[in-house]
């Protein structure tokens, strides 16, 4: 490993986090500050890309709001994320879904596995 990246390993707080893959339907609890007030606001969606490995790791979630499609980017080693918790696990074929983004109502819908 050269040291580049193990300085970057060294210098980022894990945080515990659940396995969880694309197709997943996942709620993040994360800390939102507007001026000198910080609260949590929890994004649901399903999990349609993880990107990358190590210190600069992130995921993406995509929900729909108000009838629009809302995709937002979330670092995995991110400070601000209080906890997420795995709501589904989704039975998919693929590890970048894109394609929903195509797709409205129920054909966007993500078979959800039995447990």
């Amino acid at each position: 490993m050269d040291l580049v990246k193990f300085v970057e390993e060294q210098a980022v707080v894990k945080n515990e986090i659940p396995a969880f893959k694309a197709g997943d339907t996942i709620s993040v609890h994360y800390k939102i500050r507007e001026g000198n007030k910080e609260r949590i606001q929890v994004y649901q969606g399903a999990v349609i890309q993880l990107n990358s490995e190590g210190a600069n790791a992130t995921f993406t979630v995509r929900k729909i709001s108000n009838g629009i499609g809302v995709e937002r980017i979330f670092p995995v080693n991110s400070p601000n994320i209080e906890k997420i918790v795995v709501n589904a696990h989704g039975k998919v074929r693929r590890a970048k879904l894109f394609y929903l983004r195509g797709l409205t109502g129920k054909a966007a819908r993500i078979k959800t596995k039995r447990v």
